[in-house]
């Protein structure tokens, strides 16, 4: 849902979650360890500094698709597993487990309490900020996120560091990054990478060039099939929940006008290869990770991929098109690794590997591979709730936006129920007994109590990590493992491990490769990225160096 209409249907949302933004962030529990100390406070760049950091997200990729599918991953991920430092249970130890929270604490270390990026409804959306050169959607920018990441960290070492970051989504695109300017891309369902006016005023001319291939419209008239015979597939296509009934049997055929082509390309594994194919020749055009110049530099490339989420979202990770995706994101890895290695220096990148977050089964399908039938997950909306505490509140004199919700966050206005004299205990309690007696409800805890409870309770630390401690937020609601809040077929935002549990993989010279079976956060990537390539963040962090080095 976009931010208007979500804050134009939520008044009171919209109010309190404006108070978010302008709370101090809360003080980060650790201190990223720079990697290297020296007399001076510019010492001299050793010649094996990396010149290139390149960060590979893909949305909504869970961990367990690397054990799943790896006897069939011969590409860019079985080379990763093959020759980096895989964490094997690493997580996004966050509450809301979102595409914009995700992406915003990749880089920057930090939980999204600290970035300000606490839920997707929050984002980027920025009508101040429209796109340039046309294109579809509305505009874009880090406005709201705080803090810095690990390209201010390089640029307040050099400044000429260079930033490049793309992705179909526009919050894959921006948050990795923070607020740096730099060349920052996304794709617009018309068939071409835009940018909006945060970050430059018109299009430099290798993106006009590049969108003038029309790659995306090259799509029309073709179809998504099975990768590999269909005997290497062992789950159901006909499962009609798929898809909501439409589309779910393979193949997948794209539309003959190249319009609507490059609108629907990214209900497909395509769009991966047409957002692949733009971060090489920006990486060319730009000429990062090319270390010239009297003062070695190192660049940052962040290219995250969308189609997995849009997959997912439709057919869940149980699907056989999930199955394939995979599958189709390990060779176009694998093709994207081998170009960047002929243009770059192995020797001289480091690459990263993770997700943003995971996804749960599709409630339906949970419940039909039960031997009896019975429901196990349940799909979760407590709006209906709301007709009735409203009219208690009108009955009582008190403002009936003074309780309100946004999926799983429930507002109290108590200043509304102050000036009506009022006390809220008693309603707010017999809302949230009404909450947990919402099928597929697991848990209601009041915030700040979350926030104490922290350190002997996960599910706890997960909420305390997502929001201010100071934020008006009342109430919480998690949900039973397996049920889902929102429309789409499958869907994630948990903190449970299904949404949480990330792959995490670092590559790159220097790199000690193996196995690391100890709980990691993916907080920790940005410090010990920071770490590699010898500079330290400028603020403290919520995560810490991991053990890497050879």
């Amino acid at each position: 849902m976009a931010i208007r209409r979500t804050l134009a249907r939520f008044p009171r949302t919209a109010a309190l979650l404006a108070m978010v933004g302008v709370l101090s962030p809360a003080l980060a529990c650790a201190q990223a360890r720079p990697a290297t100390a020296g007399a001076t406070t510019t010492p001299p760049a050793p010649p094996e500094r990396p010149a290139l950091v390149v960060l590979l997200v893909v949305d909504q990729f869970r961990a367990d698709y690397l054990q799943r599918f790896g006897s069939q991953l011969t590409g860019g991920l079985a080379r990763l597993m093959r020759d980096g430092a895989q964490f094997t249970d690493a997580h996004h130890d966050h509450a809301i487990t979102e595409t914009a929270p995700g992406h915003a604490s990749l880089l920057s270390g930090r939980f999204p309490r600290s970035t300000r990026i606490m839920l997707n409804r929050v984002g980027v959306e920025d009508d101040s900020m429209p796109l340039i050169a046309g294109g579809q959607g509305s505009g874009a920018s880090p406005a709201r996120f705080a803090g810095s990441t690990l390209v201010d960290w390089l640029r307040a070492r050099d400044r000429g560091t260079r930033v490049l970051s793309v992705s179909m989504k526009d919050r894959g695109a921006i948050l990795p990054v923070g607020r740096a300017q730099g060349d920052v891309y996304w794709y617009s369902p018309d068939g071409r990478f835009v940018t909006s006016r945060y970050y430059a005023s018109s299009l430099p001319g290798w993106v006009t060039a590049f969108n003038a291939r029309r790659l995306p419209q090259g799509y029309a008239g073709k179809s998504w099939t099975l990768l590999l015979p269909d005997s290497a597939y062992r789950e159901r296509d006909d499962f009609s929940i798929e898809g909501v009934g439409q589309d779910y049997v393979f193949p997948h055929h794209l539309p003959a006008d190249s319009a609507q082509a490059a609108s629907l390309v990214r209900l497909t594994p395509f769009i991966d290869d047409v957002t692949l194919e733009f971060a090489l020749q920006g990486l060319v055009s730009r000429d990062l990770g090319t270390d010239r110049g009297a003062r070695p530099r190192t660049d940052v490339l962040s290219v995250s991929l969308s189609a997995m989420d849009v997959i997912g979202h439709r057919y869940g990770p149980d699907s056989r098109e999930m199955h394939d995706e995979v599958l189709r994101v390990d060779r176009s890895l694998g093709r994207f690794l081998d170009s960047l290695y002929a243009l770059r220096d192995s020797s001289r990148v480091l690459v990263a590997f993770t997700s943003d977050h995971g996804v749960a089964s599709i409630p339906e399908f949970t419940s039909s591979t039960k031997a009896d039938g019975a429901a196990l997950a349940h799909r979760v909306e407590l709006y209906s709730l709301l007709p009735a505490v409203r009219a208690k509140l009108r009955a009582a004199g008190v403002d009936t936006f003074a309780i309100d919700i946004d999926e799983q966050i429930v507002f109290v206005d108590r200043d509304a129920f102050s000036k009506a004299k009022v006390d809220p205990a008693p309603v707010i309690d017999a809302f949230a007994a009404g909450v947990r007696g919402v099928p597929g409800v697991l848990r209601v805890d009041a915030f700040r109590q979350m926030v104490a409870d922290s350190a002997k309770d996960p599910i706890a630390r997960r909420w305390s990590h997502q929001f201010p401690a100071a934020v008006r937020v009342e109430l919480v609601v998690t949900l039973a493992p397996g049920s889902t809040w929102g429309g789409n077929v499958g869907s994630h935002g948990s903190p449970h491990s299904y949404d949480s549990h990330v792959p995490l993989i670092i590559a790159g010279s220097g790199i000690r490769g193996g196995l690391f079976n100890d709980f990691v956060r993916t907080v920790d990537l940005a410090p010990t990225l920071a770490a590699l390539v010898g500079v330290k963040p400028t603020e403290p962090l919520d995560g810490v160096v991991l053990p890497v080095r050879k």
